[in-house]
């Protein structure tokens, strides 16, 4: 038992544009079409691959950040939008439709995707998972364990899938406004379903949680229960850290997840 805590539905793919060593890349899951970019490494052969979850709202712009520490790993990386995560989201923008279960399944088709890649080392496939995207690389680990190499959080929304709301469904809106993007009740519904914290301890490998102390979204103290959950385990704390980074936060994380991958 480690844990470490440190202060401080067939597939296919389209590509559209390619520009230097980055390609737009979509991916199939049923019906769903999934927009990304994918960063890829110089030369020939297999090469390990970082995919980066986006969390509420989110898109696949802020995984780009984690272009230039990945490929310096020797990493291809890969950064996508969910459909319907968010109201900007190039896969569709009906937050209506805003599943955790849906991008969980979203996120194992783009695993099974990369792993029938000729340029990709399928047993090195490492989730990065930030905010609600935390809650969907862990419960895609959890389900889907010898696919994962790696699992990295960064201040992970776990507590968001083990709901404690007993209202009645009948009882709810049609409509709920978080931040003012409109969710409809499947959303809460199936939040009740996933008993996030009881499921994702299956996943046995090691895994690297990030996490502010500042952060209002998503307490310290809830991670720290995410933490106890993992057999293998660490956790880095970001002094004064919010939920999200400022650049200096970022640099901080960043060199935590390079120690951490360069440890495989």
């Amino acid at each position: 038992m480690k844990k470490r805590i440190f202060l401080l539905s067939s597939l296919f793919f389209v590509f559209t544009t390619v520009w230097a060593q980055q390609e737009e890349l979509w991916v199939k899951n049923g019906s769903r079409n999934i927009f990304g970019i994918l960063n890829h490494q110089q030369g020939t052969g297999k090469h390990p691959l970082a995919i980066i979850v986006h969390g509420f709202n989110g898109t696949h712009d802020g995984g780009l950040n984690y272009f230039d520490t990945f490929s310096s790993l020797g990493y291809m990386c890969y950064t996508f939008d969910f459909p319907n995560g968010s109201v900007n989201s190039r896969s569709g923008n009906n937050t209506m439709e805003m599943s955790v279960l849906d991008e969980q399944h979203d996120l194992e088709a783009i695993v099974r995707f990369f792993k029938t890649r000729e340029d990709v080392d399928s047993s090195r496939i490492v989730l990065v998972g930030e905010s609600q995207g935390g809650l969907v690389a862990a419960l895609v680990a959890a389900y889907n364990p010898k696919d994962i190499s790696r699992l990295i959080l960064v201040y992970p929304a776990i507590s968001l899938g083990h709901s404690n709301d007993t209202r009645p469904m009948e009882s709810m809106p049609d409509t709920t406004r978080i931040w003012g993007v409109p969710l409809g009740k499947r959303f809460y519904q199936e939040l009740r379903e996933i008993h996030s914290f009881d499921v994702i301890g299956r996943y046995e490998k090691p895994v690297l949680i990030i996490q502010g102390d500042a952060d209002n979204v998503v307490p310290l103290q809830s991670t720290r229960t995410t933490l106890s959950k993992y057999k293998d385990a660490q956790l880095h704390v970001i002094h004064g850290g919010g939920h999200g980074f400022n650049q200096e936060q970022m640099k901080e994380s960043f060199e935590h997840i390079r120690n951490f991958i360069r440890q495989d």
